[in-house]
């Protein structure tokens, strides 16, 4: 092996050493995507309320559950029921369903279920962090269809869509 080879393996060597180091005294950055302080070491995510006028007894459940097992996944935050350094409240105050996609006979090609959340985050390790705001998701389906026949395969494919959405915004700062 030539000296050229060898050196070549061991600058290769040596800048994957420091990438590493760097990376991990950063603190912050993770391969799952999330930004989350190396010491926030907990996370209080309460049952999502419902709010909305039009009622869907099992949505707040769903999401709730949704958010957690995402956070369960993704993150090695420790869920507890209250006082955690993160916090994420949130309420359902929107579920409607719309007509889109009008024909020339006047009739609705499709129809639009959206729901709208408000989340409130909280950052008890770093309070700037803290916000308020409001999420929203819609799923389309044919108006040949009732809500009853798709309403639970829509409600899935929104709150996959929102609590990735919650995920980005509360820990992987997007």
């Amino acid at each position: 092996m030539s000296i050229k080879k060898i050196l070549s393996a061991l600058g290769v060597a040596a800048a994957l050493s420091v990438t590493g180091v760097i990376l991990r005294s950063c603190g912050v950055y993770s391969f799952t995507g999330t930004s989350i302080q190396p010491d926030v070491k907990t996370v209080t995510i309460p049952y999502v309320e419902y709010k909305a006028l039009r009622v869907n007894p099992s949505l707040s459940n769903a999401l709730t559950e949704a958010l957690k097992e995402k956070f369960r996944k993704l993150t090695k935050l420790e869920q507890v029921d209250e006082e955690g350094d993160l916090e994420i409240r949130g309420e359902v105050v929107g579920y409607d369903v719309k007509a889109m996609g009008i024909t020339a006979n006047e009739v609705a090609a499709q129809n639009r279920l959206t729901i709208n959340v408000k989340i409130y985050f909280t950052n008890r390790k770093y309070p700037e962090d803290d916000f308020e705001k409001s999420f929203s998701s819609y799923a389309d389906f044919d108006s040949a269809l009732t809500l009853d026949a798709v309403e639970s395969e829509k409600c899935d494919e929104i709150i996959e869509k929102l609590v990735e959405d919650i995920f980005n915004a509360t820990v992987a700062n997007w």
